[in-house]
């Protein structure tokens, strides 16, 4: 997950976080969620043995509580 200069927080899929994470800082290669918002940090990680199960698992974290993605960056 990151979390923007609103203090939202974007939860997507990769397998280079750092690569990712720079892409969406720079600019066209980023997600749109990030058009008027600027990425400011990662905040939390896992890390799953195939895209499949990282995307069932993004798609959980994706429909939790704002409430319940804080707790999981502390």
């Amino acid at each position: 997950m990151i979390r923007a200069d609103d203090d939202s927080l974007y939860t997507g899929i990769t397998t280079d976080v750092d690569r990712r994470f720079e892409e969406h800082r720079a600019g066209p290669k980023g997600a749109a969620y990030f058009n008027g918002r600027k990425p400011l940090e990662i905040v939390f990680t896992e890390q799953h043995p195939d895209r499949a199960t990282a995307s069932r698992r993004e798609a959980e974290i994706k429909k939790l509580k704002r409430s319940q993605k804080v707790a999981l960056c502390l």
